[in-house]
């Protein structure tokens, strides 16, 4: 039989050591999280280079044009917003794939007064059951200074869902859009080759300011 003072003994080793092991172990979740964000974001930035999308600076800019002109025939939403746009952000195709932990990727043109400005490239790590691959685009409309500086100036690049206000445009929102009701900084029309998407897929990529070649 254990005597009180072992079993004093026992209780304080025990308060002591469970929190230190779940600590350990919290951290240990927080590392391998960490470790599986970082994979399957090296899993999205290869992905565009495995299938060659947008290589040279001349490709974006047609695709970019043949993006836009799709988007504003499918969308008066978009032709409303585009007439008062301070800029607005395209990425023609990005390509999302992966088997369990995957990834997306994809390059875009800024357009500021209908003249490309610069290039961005788009790129996330997503989980969950997925198989093969699929594509879609997405524009950015940014609407006033605040968001449009908030790109130019972040160096170290945004990550979305972080920063301006942002409105992902779907059927139903896009119904809603006026000139009194676009109060945002930032719009943004994911699109595929069926129309207008969700826009769910593209909170937490991250956008970072690229050089290209012509």
């Amino acid at each position: 039989m254990i005597n009180c003072n072992k079993m004093v003994l026992l209780i304080l080793f025990m308060s002591v050591s469970v929190p230190h092991q779940a600590i350990a172990l919290g951290e240990g979740i927080s590392k391998l999280a960490s470790d599986a964000g970082d994979l399957a974001k090296d899993i999205g930035n290869n992905i565009g280079d495995r299938v060659g999308i947008g290589a040279t600076a001349a490709e974006i800019d047609h695709d970019t044009d043949i993006a836009l002109k799709k988007l504003f025939k499918d969308s008066s939403a978009a032709v409303k917003l585009s007439k008062s746009a301070r800029a607005i952000l395209v990425y023609p195709k990005i390509i999302k794939a992966g088997l369990g932990v995957g990834g997306h990727h994809g390059k875009g043109a800024l357009r500021k007064d209908n003249k490309t400005v610069a290039y961005y490239n788009t790129v996330a790590g997503s989980y969950g059951l997925q198989i093969g691959a699929q594509s879609f685009g997405y524009a950015m409309f940014f609407m006033d200074d605040k968001g449009l500086d908030y790109l130019i100036d972040n160096n170290k690049g945004w990550e979305v869902g972080v920063g301006p206000s942002l409105v992902f445009v779907d059927e139903g929102v896009a119904k809603t859009i006026n000139n009194t009701t676009v109060n945002e900084s930032v719009y943004v029309f994911t699109f595929n080759q069926h129309g207008l998407m969700a826009g769910a897929g593209i909170q937490g990529s991250k956008i970072t300011k690229i050089n290209l070649d012509s």
